[in-house]
């Protein structure tokens, strides 16, 4: 099988690492040649435009910053439409907008290709292991021949259901994360503020009912004063956007998703449209004048489980 990747940023570049790193042909793609150059010297091959990549492998693969980047990939010159055939799969790993992958699976299918949506969830840290989690949206018969793929690249491989579930999912999921990060910020500084060591609060939090995914990652990063988790307000912002979008569609009144579409704007006011999103943290350091930072956390993530083979989710059922 040979495996074509476009997209080679914080999450993308991980993702090909694993392809490369577990002897899959892998044929690379990126806007700019120089961020190919590393998986060309590991065994990759480099194709001029997604057209070509999309004519020479079995399966190509998008990880994208936005719906329009992807459709600029799939749709414009030399674009990854012109190049399928039948029995190829497209499989697109950005985080993306359930209509949008919806409209372009049925360009896809169009060719007698097989459309899949694969978006990730874990960060980059276990991006980079191959320990991250997927969500599949397709139907079973696209999810199996991609299984081979998606449980290299990752640990917890979810079959969603059809083409556009797995991206409804993934923004759901986007906008708990960024909630949560929320709430940890506000949870450090008011603990900062009664005079309670934060190494201590760390902890506290993490053995409690308080803790999450979250807390036990970007927390360590806020305490060490790095906090760069590798993900931008600019993107969160798309993400919970299409989360507010999906609610709107449907008649839910969110109530804080609103909110946190404000402050998650303020901080991209202040601090640049491509500011890390643990930096939402200093609006609240500024406003009381407080430092939040401990000594003794890592500056960056590293995934410390062992890089195993993945395997499939089973939603439960009734019997």
């Amino acid at each position: 099988m040979k495996v074509g990747f476009i997209g080679l940023g914080n999450v993308g570049g991980k993702l090909a690492g694993s392809l490369i790193r577990n002897g899959f042909d892998t044929v690379v793609h990126d806007l700019d040649r120089q961020a190919a150059q590393d998986f060309i010297a590991k065994g990759a091959a480099w194709a001029d435009t997604p057209k070509q990549m999309a004519e020479l492998c079995d399966v190509v693969i998008t990880c994208l910053p936005s719906p329009k980047a992807c459709s600029d990939v799939m749709e414009g010159h030399d674009g990854i439409l012109f190049g399928l055939s039948a029995g190829k799969v497209w499989m697109e790993m950005s985080t993306t907008d359930e209509a949008e992958v919806k409209r372009i699976g049925e360009l896809v299918r169009a060719k007698g290709a097989l459309p899949a949506e694969c978006p990730v969830s874990g960060g980059c840290h276990r991006a980079a292991t191959g320990n991250i989690s997927i969500f599949v949206g397709g139907d079973r018969e696209t999810f199996e021949r991609v299984l081979p793929l998606t449980t290299t690249l990752g640990r917890r491989v979810l079959h969603t259901g059809p083409l556009g579930t797995a991206s409804t999912l993934k923004v759901m999921t986007n906008y708990l994360a960024t909630a949560n990060l929320l709430t940890c910020c506000e949870a450090l500084v008011t603990m900062k503020a009664a005079g309670m060591d934060l190494a201590t609060t760390y902890e506290a939090i993490k053995i409690s009912s308080g803790t999450s995914f979250v807390h036990e990652t970007e927390s360590q990063l806020i305490l060490n004063g790095a906090r760069d988790v590798n993900f931008t307000l600019d993107l969160i912002l798309k993400d919970i956007g299409l989360f507010q979008t999906i609610a709107a569609r449907n008649n839910v009144p969110l109530e804080l998703s609103p909110m946190i579409i404000d402050i998650m704007k303020d901080g991209q006011e202040r601090y640049g449209e491509r500011a890390n999103t643990d930096d939402i943290i200093r609006r609240l350091e500024e406003a009381t004048g407080l430092s939040v930072l401990a000594d003794g956390f890592p500056s960056e993530l590293v995934d410390d489980e062992p890089e195993e083979s993945g395997y499939e989710v089973v939603p439960r059922r009734a019997d």
